[in-house]
């Protein structure tokens, strides 16, 4: 059990906001309990997820990397479980680490962060924005046809990993998606074993597309910047459009910015931004730990 207070940070990229937890040298067991009441916007903190900050070479799921990038970034979803990456979440790690001395301040080459999806690397832009480096999307590979049940009807879907799995709707309009209180059904069943985000993508014109996301572990968001890769993955297939073509994705929380370079890799852009920090006081902690 925990037994002192935990400081933190809160951040923000497009409004999909995080709770920033330092623990550089891997002190810290958050339980999914714990992480869960932090994340939770009635009785914690409040956010659509949780990033730790600890050095790689101090937890199991990066000491194999600890020479390549120096920070892991533990990211857990609102209800406490694990996930693979997160675009926003990783902007927001790194503006975290400049912005707390962790970086050295006159290196200019691109941040290197260990995640669960691979090592991602982040820039910093002359705009105040950040770019990451989130890999190649791959095309969910399986026979069965990915539909996803709206209140409009069943629609169907392209499975996209970015790595975080995605099923990418196109629709009409965004009121199709309904209220987005439950998890949309995802058939067939199995077909994403470790569940879903759901994106439903509207185009607004020439390499400019706005979607809605609901987030496995969380719910729907204001933004997230896996989905915005996968949707952007998929209208940048459907157009055939060239490398380095960028396309706007609007967000409820903003606007983000996906391009494809000549090899395949994805950049998203974006804004990420700390508002606030302060300790979880030891007794709420202890509260919320499990004994």
């Amino acid at each position: 059990m925990i037994s002192g207070a935990i400081p933190y940070v809160k951040g923000h990229g497009t409004q999909n906001d995080f709770v920033v937890i330092p623990d550089p040298d891997g002190g810290l067991d958050l339980t999914p309990t714990l992480v869960a009441a932090i994340c939770n916007r009635h009785i914690g903190l409040g956010a659509d997820g949780l990033l730790r900050v600890v050095r790689s070479a101090k937890d199991g799921d990066a000491v194999d990397v600890a020479d390549e990038a120096e920070w892991f970034m533990d990211y857990r979803n609102a209800d406490g479980s694990v996930s693979e990456m997160c675009g926003n979440g990783v902007r927001v790690f790194v503006r975290y680490l400049a912005e707390s001395g962790l970086l050295d301040p006159v290196d200019t080459e691109p941040v290197a962060v260990a995640t669960r999806g691979g090592i991602k690397y982040v820039t910093f832009e002359g705009d105040g924005t950040l770019t990451v480096d989130m890999g190649v999307a791959e095309l969910l590979r399986q026979k069965a046809q990915v539909l996803v049940q709206t209140p409009t009807g069943v629609r169907t879907a392209t499975g996209v990993l970015t790595p975080n799995p995605h099923a990418v709707v196109s629709v009409n309009d965004l009121a199709e998606a309904g209220p987005l209180i439950v998890a949309p059904d995802v058939l067939p069943p199995g077909v994403f074993p470790d569940d879903v985000n759901v994106e439903f993508v509207v185009d607004r014109g020439p390499a400019h597309i706005e979607m809605r996301v609901w987030e496995r572990g969380v719910g729907e968001t204001r933004s997230c910047g896996t989905g915005a890769c996968a949707a952007a993955f998929v209208a940048m297939l459907r157009d055939n459009s060239p490398a380095e073509t960028p396309y706007r994705v609007d967000v409820p929380g903003g606007r983000l910015t996906v391009t494809k370079r000549s090899d395949g890799h994805l950049l998203l852009n974006g804004p990420a931004e700390l508002v606030a920090s302060g300790a979880l006081r030891a007794d709420w902690v202890r509260a919320h730990s499990p004994a």
